[in-house]
């Protein structure tokens, strides 16, 4: 039998660069990136952490890129994967000066290679350890949606070499992870005092010359600078140059504000060091040049000394927390019940900021600065922030009318919601209704509302509890994917099953101290235990081990804290300094979003609905009932108390629950710059039109066909059912505000209902027509405070009530038949509404982020 021939393999290779030569055997792949891990480490800003990988394919090279932020180029143009051979030229990070190798065959080979550092600050060395090699195929960007299959895992973000500590470097840059440094050539700009820390220590994105007259910023294509950024107006501000030399930025009232070193402006002058900040994207003046810098999603977290107390100090709910996070880092944050999650994800989110210690934004004090880096933040809470009654893409639509400024036209905004569901995978699920979706789906739409404004920081709480482990995997495999795409993940969670997804992890012992810091795969062996629920039991009933201490004392603290640089954001704020609420988008428009939400959420219930037509018809025709043809002596009294417990059903009920249910999504809103006053007027509006609309119907059909014997045939200013209509209808709008404020004050929904029976019940005994109130110290106090006192005495005065049934039940100075009797009655309802919508705004302003209380 003859021989197969031997098939062809890939020759030995070498690649130069500006810093030195490396030999590149078949067989293996190379890694290129700033990581000081990898086979050639090239360190220039552009280069990102993982960048490109070169292997052999059969019998020839290829260089293929790794979702690098600037890209790769081969022999001048853009590649995803091409292949390369000896005479190829490869440029990492911008086709025309990034960082250049060059591959030649053995024959042209060096010496040994050396380490050395290029003037543009490229270096090249060989691998200092063996790693074990990556997955070569790239998993697709999301799971897919149906069903929820969880994507292969991705390699971790290595474990940065232990190195000395030095002079703080840059505080980011394109992928630049706590601890490494990779600042631009040329002189740092200047600083300003008070100028906060910002991304003009990256390589700048944009490079323009100063201008010499008046600019104009804005997203439309006809600005001066174009900002493709939807969270930005189509005529943001104005950058304007004086003749002295002096320039000054002037918000052409946008949205969402112009800020200067973090604060917002109308009109500021700015100085060298100063930052300007409009949407994602934030100027400086260097020199002769204006600066442009992109948050592109890929920011560095640092946390530094955060601690929390209460009760003045006695107890400690954050123990002097510090930890570095990486660009592109998924951390997950575990522990036992009370050591402190929550407490942190608040003050890391700057809703609750720490007493002690600040949070440093890709070099920027978020506390200080949180005017501005807020709409950089993304939070999911435990709680899905969705009315689940809308589809899924109604959902994201209203979303994105309140998050967006108002000259975003609907194209734009429709554009973002369908590439975010794209994103997320959602696209078979874009037209069902959120209810019907399992747990994981929903976490899905939840973390795509909050993308919609494309946050570069993304905190979760709690997505996984109360799902299956599929549905843990596949929601934790979505985070992995949203970090590998270019943002910072903190995901606080009880789970511990599928934490090998993360790049860190962060164990809080009891007491809100560090017990651990550092990668997923050492945690367990760390603590000495083989399983977790062994080590949250010894966390819970091992009081004397000092956690924290041992922690502090290892060379793991050593490696992923001590030894890793973090750098500082300029003068500490003082402790109780708040940043001020966002400017929000108009009122008008956000009362118009809320209205047309609310509808859509209230037809969609058809619960509700059923209940909405019936109480009213069933009401009135109990009314009817008593009635009979004539207001009589035995008929008169019930009649009228069976309209005003109506009133008072209808009004009441509509609201009891409207205010509870939705506290979470709420809270979030308001968070990101919804209007307090708006909210609640979006719900008085709809749900006072219901509840007037109710009780026309209640009259009506109570009152049908019944002569009201009022004196004359008349009432006292109106036709006597009209009187009695109004009557009912403000008494019902006032007991809508009593419903609201129970919903405002109640912890959560279940308590609604007994409050509404307890409610419905003070009513009826003090509206008058089961007990005598006029003249009885303290009962008739309290019945002033009683809308259904006024009503009941509105309509007695209408039909003359003490004609018709005389005695000392109805000898009521409150019911006689006189204009000034029955306008203060009627005044006197209206009076209660405007205050009972005083108490709820201030029961809102209750569950609202500390930061946004004013």
């Amino acid at each position: 039998m003859a021989e197969r021939p031997a098939a062809p393999t890939a020759p030995e290779l070498v690649i130069r660069t500006d810093g030195g030569s490396t030999l590149m055997s078949p067989g293996r792949e190379y890694h290129v990136g700033r990581d000081p891990l990898s086979d050639i480490v090239l360190e220039d800003a552009r280069v990102s952490w993982h960048h490109a990988v070169l292997r052999t394919v059969e019998d020839h090279w290829t260089v293929e890129d790794e979702d690098s932020t600037n890209g790769t180029y081969a022999d001048g143009r853009r590649v995803r994967e091409s292949s390369v051979g000896p005479g190829s030229v490869i440029r990492f990070g911008s086709p025309q000066d990034g960082p250049r190798a060059l591959l030649v065959g053995t024959a042209g080979r060096p010496g040994a290679p050396a380490a050395a550092r290029s003037p543009a600050g490229l270096r090249v060395r060989p691998r200092p350890r063996p790693r074990p090699p990556r997955p070569a195929p790239p998993r697709p960007r999301m799971p897919s949606p149906a069903p929820l299959s969880p994507a292969p895992p991705r390699p971790r973000m290595p474990s940065p070499a232990p190195r000395a500590r030095g002079p703080p470097p840059r505080a980011h840059g394109p992928d630049v992870p706590p601890g490494e440094e990779a600042a631009p050539p040329g002189p740092a700009p200047p600083a300003s005092t008070g100028a906060a820390p910002t991304s003009a220590f990256r390589q700048p994105t944009t490079v323009r010359p100063l201008p010499t007259r008046t600019i104009r910023i804005g997203r439309a294509a006809d600005n001066d600078i174009v900002i493709d950024d939807l969270i930005v107006s189509r005529r943001h501000a104005e950058l304007r140059a004086h003749l002295d030399g002096h320039y000054e930025i002037v918000d052409l009232d946008s949205h969402n504000g112009t800020y200067v070193n973090g604060q917002p402006v109308t009109l500021a002058g700015i100085s060298p060091g100063d930052t300007v900040g409009i949407g994602h994207s934030t100027f400086r003046l260097v020199g002769d040049e204006l600066q442009e810098f992109v948050d592109s999603g890929e920011i560095s977290l640092d946390v530094q000394d955060l601690a929390v107390t209460v009760d003045e100090g006695r107890k400690v709910l954050l123990d002097h927390v510090s930890f570095p996070v990486g660009e592109k880092c998924l951390l997950a944050v575990v522990g036992p019940s009370g050591a402190g999650k929550s407490t942190l994800l608040n003050a890391l989110t700057g809703l609750r900021p720490a007493e002690h210690g600040t949070v440093v934004y890709d070099g920027r004090d978020l506390y200080r600065d949180y005017a501005e880096l807020r709409r950089r933040i993304g939070l999911v809470p435990q709680d899905d922030i969705l009315h689940v009654q809308l589809t899924v893409r109604r959902a994201l639509g209203y979303a994105a009318e309140l998050r967006f400024p108002e000259d975003t036209a609907s194209a734009e905004r429709e554009a973002r919601v369908e590439e975010v569901i794209r994103e997320l995978g959602l696209e078979r699920r874009a037209e069902q209704p959120i209810h019907s979706l399992s747990g994981g789906q929903r976490k899905r739409v939840s973390v795509a509302l909050e993308l919609l404004t494309k946050p570069s920081l993304l905190f979760l709480d709690e997505p996984t509890s109360g799902l299956d482990p599929g549905m843990d995997r596949s929601v934790m495999h979505m985070l992995r994917g949203l970090a590998d795409d270019g943002r910072t993940v903190i995901v606080v969670t009880h789970s511990v099953l599928n934490l090998d997804v993360c790049d860190r992890l962060l164990v809080l012992a009891p007491g809100g101290r560090v017990a651990y810091f550092g990668g997923p795969e050492d945690a367990l062996g760390f603590f000495g235990f083989g399983q977790w629920p062994e080590a949250f039991e010894a966390f819970e009933n091992d009081d004397e081990r000092d956690w924290a201490g041992d922690y502090r004392a290892s060379a793991l603290h050593r490696q992923y804290i001590a030894l890793s640089p973090q750098p500082r954001a300029g003068p500490q704020r003082l402790p109780t300094a708040a940043a001020p609420p966002p400017k929000s988008q108009s009122w008008s428009g956000q009362l118009s979003t809320l209205v047309r939400r609310y509808v859509s959420v209230l037809s969609a219930d058809r619960t509700f609905i059923a209940i909405m037509i019936a109480l009213p018809f069933g009401m009135g025709v109990m009314a009817r009932i008593l009635a009979g043809s004539q207001l009589t002596l035995d008929t008169a009294m019930d009649a009228l108390l069976v309209l005003c417990v109506g009133g008072v059903l209808t009004g009441a009920a509509n609201a009891v629950r409207e205010l509870v249910k939705e506290r979470v999504i709420y809270r979030r809103e308001r968070a990101v710059g919804l209007s307090r006053s708006a909210y609640l007027t979006s719900k008085v509006v709809v749900l006072g039109s219901i509840t007037v609309v109710q009780a026309v119907v209640l009259t009506l059909v109570g009152l049908f066909g019944v002569d009201l014997n009022a004196p004359g045939g008349e009432g006292v200013l109106l036709p006597p059912l009209l009187e009695i209509t109004l009557a009912v209808a403000l008494l019902s709008f006032t007991s809508m505000m009593l419903g609201l404020v129970i919903s405002a004050l109640v912890p959560k929904e279940e308590v609604t209902m007994p409050l509404l029976v307890l409610l419905t019940m003070v009513q009826i005994v003090f509206c008058g027509a089961l007990l005598k109130l006029d003249g009885v110290v303290g009962l008739e106090q309290l019945g002033w405070l009683v809308p259904a006192r006024w009503a009941f005495a509105a309509m007695a005065g209408t039909v003359d009530l003490a004609r018709i049934v005389p005695g000392k039940d109805t000898a009521d100075p409150l019911f006689d038949h006189t204009a000034s009797v029955w306008l203060t009655n009627m005044g006197v309802l209206v009076l209660l509404s405007m205050a009972l919508w005083v108490v709820i705004a201030v029961l809102l302003r209750r569950h609202e982020p500390a930061v946004m209380r004013k």
